[in-house]
């Protein structure tokens, strides 16, 4: 059987899923009575709520005889590592690109990895029936784009299709009759080279997805990239480096149709599998017959840029709220998540209870700890810091940095250009982007944007967008003024009272309601000040024999602040934790008891 395999890239939020949901649809993979939820390939809740794709998830579809394995993949920066993955299982890519957003950041990168691989892309310029679409200025965008990166000439040479992948429809001409998707399929089976491929050579595949099933355990996803895959066949696995790591059989062997695993005894060269039974393997290892000697090669994947520290739950609270608490559940859960997440490292802590977890960003490791939340586990998580590195040639100290585009209002653009400027960005370009708004693009060092997305949106009204990619690591900017602020603590255990809210909340901003439950070194909420200030949230009203105890009905309290738990992340300096349960997310200080905190804060200024 023909077959092609085919990859969808674009930056996040410009339609990827919902294209694929109209792929399967015309494909005729649903009956026509079949209820099928939205954006299907999201089959995640966080990625359902949240609006984003957050795991690549293959998919096939028949199209005149011919198999199309089509991948769909995240489209933010922070999984990048998802997509360098899925690049190596594919022979052709299609990228998405916003009629109205056009080039964006991960626009870049995800285009950037692709032409590495030697891919030709065919593009697509979606949503084109949106009100401010600008398609022709879009198309000279796209080419500017590709001759930037250094495309060859083949590249350069990319067929386009203008679509709006809600509406179902792709043409190749602007004005095109606007009934289906047939266009697109007919240029995949074009223009995306079939599999090269050796069916004679023994069978021989990289692991490019790593899953866990409630029946079926580890299920790892690739291409076969020679030989043949037979049911119960004897493997072996092989590290990158050449070492075995396993035997066993491939007791599940899968191939894709429509969203379904289908259980199959053999498959080809070309095809992308699932296969169960192996105990060890994981990616990005070769799978492969006995009679193998060397690995398949792999492509590397770009390192982690920012670090967390994930300690158990040792507040007042810990182990009342969740069924996971322990330190060996938290290690076994992210050892776990780092064998089928390459973009994310864990290693033991120097402090006790303690793992240090690195990834790509806020975004990345907020959704592992969500995902965790869920599962039942408690855990605190220290506030995030970004990775160092010395030039191997020079010995300089060197920190990430990132390109960030922001689109605002024009009204705004001052205001966010002077608090970046104060977090050491530089400005690289300021133009009109239509509609009343403005595109700035800065270089700034990854330390400036922790805790600065909220900030942001409160500066914007809400209206701003912000966009960043890894640009590379260079010499340290300097430092870098963190919050202004101080924190109100409590001074008490037990519950807080809404009179005692009502006479803090002139001090500053709550993050508490009245009855929720609170303890000695908890952080209540912001002060207006600078210092930290230890208050009462249990004070009750004294009773005399003239003043009953009331229902205190008069005292109105601002609604407080509830911060989600990136903003929680966020906002914290480096003596506070952020503690993380299955029904609540609190911030507190690191070091509970006044008085330690007070040795610490002398420890740690005779340090300096």
């Amino acid at each position: 059987m023909e077959m092609r395999n085919v990859a969808i890239i674009a930056h996040v939020d410009h339609g990827k899923t919902t294209l694929v949901d109209q792929l399967l649809k015309q494909s005729g993979t649903f009956r026509d009575n079949q209820q099928v939820a939205e954006r299907a390939m999201d089959r995640n809740d966080l990625e359902r709520e949240r609006g984003i794709t957050i795991l690549a998830k293959c998919t096939a579809v028949d199209w005149q005889g011919t198999k199309i394995n089509i991948v769909d993949t995240p489209g933010h920066a922070d999984f990048g590592g998802e997509v360098e993955r899925i690049l190596s299982m594919v022979d052709g890519v299609v990228l998405l690109v916003d009629a109205a957003e056009s080039v964006l950041p991960q626009t870049k990168f995800v285009l950037g990895k692709a032409l590495k691989r030697g891919l030709r892309p065919i593009v697509v310029v979606n949503k084109v029936d949106r009100q401010d679409a600008q398609p022709d200025h879009v198309h000279n965008e796209i080419f500017d784009l590709f001759a930037s990166m250094d495309a060859n000439d083949e590249q350069l040479d990319f067929p386009m299709l203008f679509a709006s992948g809600r509406q179902g429809w792709a043409d190749e001409a602007l004005d095109g009759p606007r009934k289906d998707l047939s266009a697109l399929f007919n240029l995949i089976l074009r223009h995306v080279p079939a599999p090269s491929v050796d069916v004679e050579k023994p069978f021989a595949m990289n692991a490019s997805i790593l899953e866990y099933d409630n029946f079926l355990g580890r299920i790892l996803t690739g291409r076969v990239e020679q030989g043949v895959a037979r049911l119960n066949m004897p493997v072996k696995v092989l590290h990158p480096d050449g070492r075995q790591i396993e035997t066993g059989r491939l007791t599940k062997l899968m191939t894709f149709r429509g969203l379904d695993r289908v259980t199959v005894d053999s498959v080809q060269a070309g095809d992308i599998i699932a296969i169960a039974g192996l105990a060890d393997g994981t990616i990005p290892d070769t799978i492969c017959a006995p009679e193998v000697a060397a690995p398949l090669p792999s492509m590397p994947v770009d390192p982690p840029t920012l670090a967390m520290t994930f300690r158990v739950n040792d507040g007042p609270l810990g182990g009342r709220e969740g069924k996971k608490v322990t330190s060996r559940q938290i290690r076994e859960r992210l050892f776990r998540e780092s064998e089928g997440n390459v973009a994310i490292r864990v290693k033991d802590s120097e402090e006790t209870d303690a793992f240090e977890v690195a990834g790509r960003g806020e975004l990345q490791l907020g959704v592992l700890i969500e995902t965790m939340r869920r599962e039942g586990f408690e855990l605190t998580i220290g506030r995030p810091r970004v990775l160092m590195q010395d030039n191997p040639e020079t010995g300089e100290r060197e920190e990430p940095f990132e390109d960030v585009m922001v689109d605002v209002d024009e009204a705004y653009t001052g205001v966010v250009v002077e608090k970046l400027s104060l977090r050491k960005a530089q400005m690289t370009d300021m133009r009109p982007s239509g509609a009343g708004k403005t595109r700035v693009s800065f270089l700034m060092p990854s330390r400036g944007l922790i805790g600065y997305h909220s900030e942001f949106l409160t500066d914007t009204r809400g209206t701003g967008v912000m966009n960043r990619l890894f640009a590379g690591y260079q010499p340290y900017a300097g430092p870098i003024e963190g919050r202004v602020k101080g924190s109100l603590i409590s001074n008490s255990d037990g519950e807080a009272i809404q009179y005692a809210l009502f006479y803090l909340q002139e001090r500053g901003t709550l993050f508490v309601n009245p009855g929720d439950k609170v303890y000695v070194g908890l952080i209540l909420g912001e002060n207006s000040r600078e210092n930290d200030l230890e208050v009462n949230p249990i004070k009750e009203k004294k009773l005399t024999n003239i003043r009953a105890a009331g229902k205190d009905d008069a005292l109105l309290l601002i609604p407080p602040r509830r911060m989600s738990l990136e903003q929680a992340m966020s906002y914290i300096e480096d003596d506070e934790l952020v503690e993380v349960t299955p029904s609540a997310v609190r911030l507190r200080k690191r070091y509970l008891d006044p008085h330690e905190r007070k040795k610490n804060a002398r420890r740690a200024e005779a340090v300096a």
